[in-house]
């Protein structure tokens, strides 16, 4: 560098320096004021009140949190599933992965062709249980399987649900 301009950066930083111990004396001023200043009022803490315990006695009761069935008087009469009753083979299967394929007529009687999970046809006549509800057939015709189910009705009990296999081309 050269000297005049070395001369000229350590006068700068001379007036900067100087221009600072004046803002510190006004900042010391405004410090000591503040200080002598008279202190104000502090406000008193709010009164605590004191705690009282609360005694839960409901213990044995019912939980909320729990939904209790209704009051049925007609579980005893309603509908329900025989669980006696031996189980057919396409009872193993649901309903709904069933597909009537056709009807076939013997001896006078109308059989529904039944094409089951497992992809064989099976004949059934109108008594035969299918599907997992314990569905049992109420008619074969040449386009419909009606079918009566008895599934659970959330309640505790059963009822009975129609349902149908239609035949599929």
């Amino acid at each position: 560098m050269t000297r005049p301009i070395l001369i000229s950066v350590a006068a700068l930083a001379v007036l900067t320096l100087g221009g600072c111990s004046n803002g510190i004396d006004e900042l010391r001023k405004q410090v000591d004021e503040i200080k002598n200043r008279p202190g104000e009022s502090i406000e008193p803490l709010p009164e605590i009140k004191p705690y009282e315990s609360f005694a839960y006695n409901a213990g044995s009761l019912r939980s909320p949190f729990v939904p209790t069935p209704p009051a049925r008087s007609d579980l005893a009469a309603g509908v329900r599933p025989d669980v006696k009753r031996p189980r057919e083979f396409l009872e193993q299967f649901p309903l709904d992965t069933m597909r009537m394929v056709g009807t076939l007529q013997l001896q006078g009687r109308n059989y529904g062709l039944v094409q089951g999970k497992d992809g064989l046809v099976h004949r059934v006549l109108p008594g035969n249980y299918v599907g997992q509800n314990d569905g049992r057939i109420l008619s074969v015709t040449s386009t419909r399987i009606s079918v009566i189910e008895i599934v659970p009705d959330g309640l505790g009990g059963y009822i009975e649900r129609p349902a149908a296999l239609a035949l599929t081309e």
